[in-house]
């Protein structure tokens, strides 16, 4: 084992695949000479041309439909998309086009696009740069989308997505890219659509993706010094969804509380919580709760910005009243 940085094991992950895979290129805005808008990318237009990191012009919808076309010609294009609310400039290219094509075609193309991309809060952005919708892209069929926690899943699912056919939004969380983890030093896959137990316990599951696995285990690791049990799955991909993993884990513990930092209304976590309370009914001890982002743009301010997100204090005060403790 290594320890890494998130940012590390991105920069690994496109690196390892650039080496392997001379189809693939890189294709974002500031990608190249900047070396990336979160430096993952840094030193890589050096390392392997202009033909094969191209910096673009800022026009989404431009740089996501040359990418489908290029997927369907035999290329393997990763886009970066620099936060996931300008994603919003290419959702026809994305939904309509990159989802729909290869079942509209009867298989006669393939799009393996891959489109990393930026999500949350947290960093003082504004509410145009801080929205979690990544649930958005789940709710497509045709898309697969990753959100990775740690580092070692951020290299093994990028390892696992480059064997994909059909497109895939892979998701970054913003506050992500400097914690550490440890990573393992063999060429290891974390496959697509399967969750995993990041803590044991046996008195409540707690359910997250993203940065949010993080804050639940902190929360957790709090909650075992008031002698309360807590298990922390985290889903890995939102799409497919590993909802037996999560059951598992209920069934086990009898209480339910999902949390993620997109805003409660619509968000992914509703359909979590619903497939919980339709498949694990008999095995609860109490109703499925959520704890989400408020429903408002998320405020500059950083007091406010703070009270809009999950916390570990949120996330406690929800498992102590489902408990009644």
């Amino acid at each position: 084992m290594v320890e890494m940085s998130y940012r590390q094991a991105m920069t690994k992950a496109l690196r390892e695949a650039l080496l392997k895979d001379h189809s693939l290129y890189l294709f974002g805005e500031d990608i190249g000479g900047y070396g990336g808008s979160y430096a993952v990318t840094k030193g890589f237009l050096e390392e392997f041309g202009p033909e094969r990191i191209i910096d673009t012009p800022i026009s989404e919808s431009a740089m996501v439909g040359v990418g489908i076309g290029a997927a369907m010609a035999g290329l393997r294009p990763v886009v970066e998309i620099m936060t996931i609310n300008f994603a919003l400039l290419a959702m026809d290219q994305i939904v309509n086009h990159a989802a729909k094509l290869r079942y509209m075609s009867g298989g006669q193309y393939t799009v393996p696009i891959i489109i990393r991309t930026v999500t949350g809060a947290g960093a003082q952005l504004g509410a145009t740069h801080s929205q979690s919708l990544e649930g958005w892209f789940a709710s497509v069929p045709g898309l697969k989308v990753v959100v990775p926690s740690d580092p070692k899943d951020a290299l093994g699912l990028f390892r696992a997505v480059m064997s994909e056919q059909d497109p895939v939004i892979f998701v970054e969380h913003l506050l992500l890219y400097s914690s550490k983890g440890e990573v393992p030093e063999d060429d290891y896959v974390v496959p697509i659509g399967k969750a995993e137990v990041k803590r044991n316990g046996d008195e409540i599951t707690i359910i997250s993706y993203s940065r949010m696995v993080l804050v639940a285990l902190e929360a957790a690791q709090e909650l075992a010094e008031m002698d309360i049990s807590v298990e922390v799955v985290d889903l890995r991909s939102l799409s497919p969804l590993d909802i037996e993993t999560v059951l598992e884990s209920v069934r086990k513990t009898g209480h339910a509380l999902v949390v993620e930092e997109a805003c409660r209304t619509g968000g992914f976590g509703a359909e979590v919580a619903s497939q919980v309370q339709e498949f694990a009914f008999d095995h609860l001890d109490g109703p499925v709760l959520r704890v989400a982002g408020e429903d408002v743009p998320i405020p500059y301010s950083q007091p406010l910005e703070k009270l809009a997100i999950p916390t570990a204090d949120s996330i406690i005060a929800a498992v102590k009243n489902m408990l009644g403790r």
